[in-house]
């Protein structure tokens, strides 16, 4: 009997060169801020989807799911989703895992399959 030879992967990424060092540009280069600072200086303020189902909860004062959430979250303008393709799933999520983390210290809290409620003891965000 012949011992079974063990197959090698080939190598996964062929090692880059390090550029040659040269000498230094002689003109010094403007630095300015960054575009992304500058864009959220121009742009609102913008709450995250958690903050905005909260302050639609506490509106409403019923459970909701997440896509009726989402809906008058759009609705009321204080969160889109970002061209997202679930984002009632993302919204889920997001609720279970600070109901999971915060237990009696979270926003929220669990009425039914699906439906969330804010908690009246939550303190206001």
């Amino acid at each position: 009997m012949t011992a079974k030879k063990k197959r090698t992967s080939p190598d996964p990424a062929p090692k880059k060169k390090t550029p040659a060092k040269g000498p230094a540009p002689s003109t010094p280069e403007r630095v300015s801020p960054p575009a992304a600072a500058k864009a959220a200086k121009a742009a609102p303020s913008q709450s995250s989807a958690l903050d905005a189902a909260a302050r639609v909860l506490r509106e409403s004062g019923q459970p909701l799911s997440c896509p009726e959430l989402i809906e008058q979250m759009a609705a009321k303008g204080y969160w889109s989703s970002p061209k997202g393709k679930t984002p009632s799933s993302t919204l889920y999520a997001a609720i279970a895992r600070e109901v999971k983390l915060k237990g009696a210290a979270s926003r929220f809290v669990k009425t039914g399959p699906g439906h969330f409620a804010y908690r009246p003891d939550a303190k206001r965000s």
